[in-house]
């Protein structure tokens, strides 16, 4: 039988010969060495090695077997490995404690077995291979890493912080020398390339800035460099301020390439994520999460608000309302959102959003056509979202009003109608209706006389005396009147001022006039009746008592 033995080195072959364990002095001879293959390079030993830690033979491994091992019983340190070379090269294999203990033995005494292979050689050999497993192992590869992405996003943003403060510090020192320029050049490294190039204001105006600035700009800046306000500074201010020009326009130049290497890194190890919110977001939600992998694990709600914890747990413990977005804010999509759709796009996008995460994550496609087609649906729902209000104001349920032409000579059938009536304004009379209702008012009023006619004579009497009173009461309050107007002077202007009365108004008063004084002579001859009637009762009750008077008398 012979057993198989894999070293850092190659594959080794030993024939068992345990017939000689009978004797102790052949003890020592219980294995001998029978052939060895040895590895080219540390790739081929890498790809060896996690073949068997798969359980498969190699491309080396097979050949090796075929040339040595026609005929013969293999031992195996694994039973998989056994099984898999058994299938695929025909060779019967062992795996039991005898073969385990062989194996022991032949580790403990291996660079005594092999020839040429020392213990000086054989450390290196195992710690390089160990340490390139333990790359594999743990997913290392140059091509896909995101720990490349953490670091350069926070780079990234400290080296914007620096320029900034750099910029403003440039601002400031140079603003006592030239003033004006602050205002004239906004930009951040047009002003440092400016500067580095004028130096002392008094050079403008012999200098060309047409590679930096435009022409109007440029004209602005000579014209203030002649009457500004600034003070003087020598030429030891100007050396320093100068060389911190030259700090903030190599940052920007740092920078520039350090976001296209982020931008190619996105593009490599999240291309889906970068196709829906960009390679700075995305990169940032990596970071936040820690690794693409952390970041896959988390549902799209936390992937919503991610960057927002302490507006979160702020809310939480106030109980007011959560926060709707963090980092994912400033991503594209939300920015090209109305403020009142911003909440349902940026939860739209998380929940896109990590979909994509775990295709880049966790699937083996290296494209973005996930994230391109998420992106595409995203924007569709953006436009439905803004067209929804206007469907809804315009009367229609689905999101697009129905407006149709007007025609107001055919109808739905297609055929045509009658035009609208004119317009009539003899129908507004009300003539027409007043006399109608004068006849309704006399049919009203007629049954209504037979029920008086009806009424006792004791009611017609009561009713006669409380008018009677009324109408006094009214002629004081009418006598007064007329007296308080006669007291008080009339002007000729007021008379100027008072429009003539119609005739059709006199007209009017009239007949009110003669019908007051019909009905006052009809109460003034019931009040005389009723005085004549108080006349006569009077002289009666006089006569009775004088002669009640005299009877006393004569008695």
């Amino acid at each position: 039988m012979l057993v198989l033995f894999e070293t850092p080195a190659g594959f080794a072959l030993f024939k068992d010969l345990s017939k000689e364990f009978l004797a102790a002095d052949s003890a020592r001879k219980v294995v001998s060495f029978k052939a060895f293959s040895k590895f080219e390079n540390t790739a081929e030993a890498l790809e060896a090695a996690t073949k068997l830690l798969e359980s498969k033979p190699s491309k080396g491994l097979r050949k090796f077997l075929r040339a040595h091992c026609d005929g013969e019983t293999l031992g195996v340190a694994d039973s998989k490995l056994g099984n898999a070379i058994k299938e695929k090269l025909k060779i019967d294999c062992v795996h039991n404690a005898y073969v385990m203990e062989l194996l022991r033995g032949v580790r403990t005494q291996l660079t005594e077995l092999i020839s040429g292979l020392g213990a000086q050689d054989l450390a290196p050999m195992s710690l390089g291979l160990s340490h390139s497993l333990s790359r594999y192992m743990l997913k290392f590869s140059a091509d896909k890493v995101d720990t490349m992405i953490v670091q350069a996003i926070g780079l990234l943003d400290d080296l914007d912080k620096e320029l900034n403060t750099y910029a403003m510090r440039i601002r400031e020192w140079y603003g006592w020398h030239f003033p004006e320029l602050t205002r004239i050049v906004q930009d951040n490294i047009h002003y440092a390339k400016t500067v580095k190039l004028m130096g002392d204001r008094a050079n403008a105006a012999k200098l060309d800035f047409s590679e930096i600035l435009p022409e109007e700009v440029e004209t602005e800046l000579k014209e203030a460099a002649v009457i500004s306000m600034g003070t003087e500074v020598n030429d030891l201010d100007l050396m320093n301020i100068k060389e911190l020009c030259d700090q903030v326009l190599s940052l920007s130049e740092y920078r520039a390439q350090l976001y296209d290497y982020l931008k190619s890194r996105m593009n490599t190890v999240a291309p889906n994520l970068t196709a829906l919110v960009g390679e700075l977001v995305g990169a940032r939600l990596i970071a936040h999460g820690g690794s693409l992998l952390n970041l896959a694990k988390q549902p799209g709600s936390t992937v919503q608000i991610l960057g927002a914890e302490k507006a979160l747990f702020r809310a939480l413990k106030t109980k007011h309302s959560t926060p709707k977005y963090g980092l994912i804010y400033h991503a594209s999509l939300v920015g090209q959102a109305a403020p009142k759709h911003k909440g349902k796009i940026s939860r739209s996008l998380a929940a896109k959003a990590a979909l994509a995460i775990r295709c880049d994550a966790l699937g083996d496609d290296q494209d973005n056509s996930v994230g391109l087609e998420n992106r595409a649906k995203l924007e569709a729902r953006l436009r439905a979202l803004e067209g929804k209000e206007l469907g809804r104001s315009a009367g229609s349920a689905k999101g697009k009003p129905k407006i149709e032409v007007y025609d107001k000579d055919r109808k739905k059938g297609g055929g045509l109608i009658t035009p609208a009536k004119s317009y009539n304004p003899a129908a507004d009379s009300v003539l027409g209706q007043i006399t109608n209702s004068g006849a309704l008012d006399e049919q009203d009023t007629a049954p209504r006389k037979k029920k008086k006619v009806e009424v006792e004579p004791q009611e017609e009497e009561a009713a006669g005396e409380m008018a009677a009173i009324e109408d006094k009461k009214e002629k004081k309050n009418k006598k007064k009147k007329a007296d308080q107007e006669a007291s008080l002077p009339i002007s000729g202007n007021e008379l100027e001022n008072e429009e003539p009365v119609p005739k059709e108004k006199e007209k009017k008063k009239k007949k009110k006039r003669q019908a007051e004084d019909s009905g006052k002579n009809v109460e003034g001859e019931e009040e005389k009746k009723k005085r004549k009637h108080v006349e006569e009762e009077e002289p009666e009750v006089q006569t009775k008592k004088e002669k009640k008077k005299k009877k006393k008398s004569g008695d």
